[in-house]
């Protein structure tokens, strides 16, 4: 029983606590710099042409970083070399869960009506301006269309959870857009009903409705007889994990886990007549063996009649994946965890080699060198370590046990940035190539983690977690990646002991929170990739989980502290020494900004934004550096807001609140 117990201590409690570890990772991080440099292989190949729903697609020229698979048997081959190169945790192992992506920034214009429309409409809170992102509401100028139920696995990318909306009726499994007539305020009225919910995109006349099971797109010029002008089935056991509109078309990334026994082919998406079909030699992989659990796919659809314009395929980690789209270029990010053996085999050859005789320690060294598995090295290690125990007395077998457990949490700390990594492909928007596919350590919170600027790409990570009922020291680091995605630069260890709560990079400067107790706001000065800086830190109460530049000197935080929903304003005119120029809590215990920032609003013009609550919606002034409370609208739960020049628009499930923005006085309300 002795020996037994320590063995689970020193051994089987390293490999156990690293699965605990990892399955129980919602709540922390890892990373740190950690060269990776795959031997890519460069080569140029012709895609076919690929069919959409109504037309053919041209043919695709791809140069690639990573090698196609040749067949089938390759690609499965590839499945078990993943696995035992990695102990386990590629195909066969231990899956997080899904983080799908979302984006914020200023409100653009809508595309003007036919008819008479506002000059002032606001649309989807996006991350880059111009490229838009799908959302339970979008305008058009004239009309709102709103999807507030439907049954749908909606991912809430700020705090790594989904919820399931499980449907009451056989309406809310085909789930609802509502059509609003909204502009002119005298035509307010329910003009339609689709009897098809989910996230939405509008591209001049055609709405497109995400379903998790199903895309539709519908001609909306006249809007109170929309009629469907093509539909797709997502392909079984694909899910989506996000879209884009930019430039008239859509970007859509999809995963499928993968089948070990059958891998290929893929169909992700089908439609009448045909489908898209990814064959194994479609699939792209990295040469040396990654951790893989899933195929992404990438297409481009034209919205005006759904035709698949492009597409391409690679392997990847379903442990958290994250699309960040630029100007120039889509990222597609995912988590995973590094070879544990050689991790496990360096406490014992390197924290205990005091303690362990010399024959055990060049036994493990020369375990080490065989070209076996993880697994079995795992095994052949552990047995090892028993034969070795079952010698000892009671007395070196408790000073062992103490000696192991003490000295874990400086191994582990020193190890934590080779624990977990984040692998990026970078595809270009105009050629649809894959530009460049490296790793870096750590785990990214959100989309908004990533930021590209002057052709750089910076990633804000947090390094460090829990193991075996004690700690390891967290850190948070921001790495600037070159246009291979090669580290240019970093900055490392803000908040020891925390995690990231929120992240958002404007021009040279970037803005980290990291949370525990307090809440330190960093300001980094990114101005020169090469020799990246901490220029100034702010201590105060609470966190803030969502971050918005209001201007070059001011950035709003909205998030939690204690129970309670605060709001903050940061006044980092002065990179050194920000300030929290002015702050509120509001008597509200959930916001579902906290969720997503498709909920926040501003409007620059009269200098105020809304926040959602569950008790009510509220709108705030930032006027002269001040949050001030100037319409509190009460017996509604508010999901959005919208405004039409000078008009806010107020969504709640099953009504709508006007709001004068000049006088704050409700002037109109509709029931639907």
């Amino acid at each position: 029983m002795e020996i037994d117990r320590t063995t689970s201590l020193i051994f089987i409690g390293l490999a156990a606590a690293l699965v605990l570890s990892m399955v129980a990772y919602l709540d922390i991080t890892f990373p740190e710099y950690f060269p990776f440099d795959i031997p890519f292989v460069q080569e140029l190949i012709e895609d076919p042409s690929v069919q959409g729903p109504t037309g053919a697609g041209e043919p695709v020229s791809l140069v690639k970083s990573v090698r196609k698979f040749v067949s089938e048997e390759e690609f499965k081959n590839y499945l078990t070399e993943s696995e035992d190169f990695y102990g386990g945790w590629g195909v066969f192992g231990v899956r997080g869960g899904m983080a799908f992506d979302t984006a914020m920034a200023e409100p653009t214009m809508a595309p003007q009506a036919k008819e008479a429309s506002a000059e002032r409409v606001s649309e989807t809170n996006v991350q880059v301006l111009g490229i838009d992102e799908p959302d339970i509401v979008k305008t058009n100028g004239k009309e709102i269309f709103y999807s507030n139920s439907y049954n749908y696995w909606y991912a809430e990318p700020m705090d790594f959870v989904a919820r399931d909306m499980v449907p009451t009726s056989d309406k809310a499994m085909e789930g609802v857009t509502k059509i609003i007539s909204a502009f002119p305020l005298e035509n307010l009225a329910l003009a339609g009903e689709l009897k098809k919910g989910g996230d939405l995109l509008i591209k001049d006349d055609i709405l497109t409705i995400f379903r998790s099971d199903k895309i539709y797109g519908y001609d909306i010029s006249n809007s109170s007889s929309p009629e469907e002008k093509w539909k797709m089935d997502v392909g079984e056991n694909n899910y989506i994990v996000s879209s884009r509109l930019y430039k008239g078309k859509i970007y859509l990334v999809l995963q499928k886990w993968i089948d070990a026994y059958n891998p290929c082919p893929i169909r992700p998406l089908l439609w009448e007549g045909g489908g898209l079909e990814v064959r194994c030699v479609d699939i792209y992989h990295p040469v040396q063996p990654v951790p893989i659990d899933t195929v992404y796919t990438a297409v481009i659809i034209n919205p005006g009649n759904g035709d698949v314009e492009k597409k391409i395929s690679f392997v990847g980690y379903s442990g958290s994946s994250l699309l960040y789209m630029s100007e120039n270029n889509l990222y597609l990010t995912n988590s995973y965890y590094a070879d544990i053996f050689p991790i496990i085999i360096g406490f014992f050859t390197e924290e205990m080699r005091d303690l362990l005789p010399g024959d055990l320690i060049k036994k493990l060294e020369k375990l080490a060198g065989y070209d076996i598995s993880s697994q079995a090295k795992l095994t052949e290690m552990q047995t090892l370590v028993e034969n070795y125990e079952r010698g000892l007395d009671n007395d070196d077998r408790l000073r062992l046990q103490n000696e192991s457990t003490n000295r874990m949490e400086s191994y582990f700390k020193k190890r934590s940035r080779e624990m977990e990594y984040t692998g990026i492909a970078k595809i270009s928007l105009d050629t649809f190539n894959v530009l460049a596919n490296e790793k870096i350590p750590g785990r990214l919170l959100n989309q908004f983690s990533l930021d590209e600027f002057e052709g750089y790409l910076r990633a804000a990570v947090t390094v460090g977690s829990g193991f075996w009922g004690f700690s390891t020291e967290s850190a948070n680091d921001v790495y600037v990646l070159d246009d291979k995605l090669k580290i240019a630069g970093f900055v490392r260890d803000m908040g020891l002991t925390e995690r990231i709560y929120s992240a958002r990079f404007v021009g040279d400067r970037g803005y980290v929170v990291t949370f525990r107790q307090t809440d330190p706001f960093y300001v980094l000065d990114l101005s020169v990739p090469q020799n990246p800086k901490l220029a100034g830190e702010l201590k105060i109460p609470g966190y803030s989980s969502y971050l918005h530049p209001i201007n070059e000197s001011k950035v709003l935080g909205v998030g939690k502290e204690g129970s309670k929903v605060k709001i903050s304003l940061f006044d980092v005119s002065s990179a050194a020494d920000p300030k929290e120029a002015a702050k509120y809590t509001l008597d509200e215990y959930w916001t579902e900004i906290l969720n997503t920032h498709h909920a926040f609003l501003m409007d620059k013009k009269h200098e105020i934004f809304f926040l959602p609550g569950s008790r009510g919606g509220y709108v705030f002034s930032y006027e002269g550096d001040r949050l001030k409370l100037v319409k509190a609208v009460s017996d509604i739960s508010p999901t959005r807001a919208i405004y039409f020049d000078d008009y806010l628009y107020i969504l709640a499930d099953n009504e709508l609140v006007v709001l004068n923005e000049n006088t704050w006085e409700r002037v109109q309300s509709l029931k639907f």
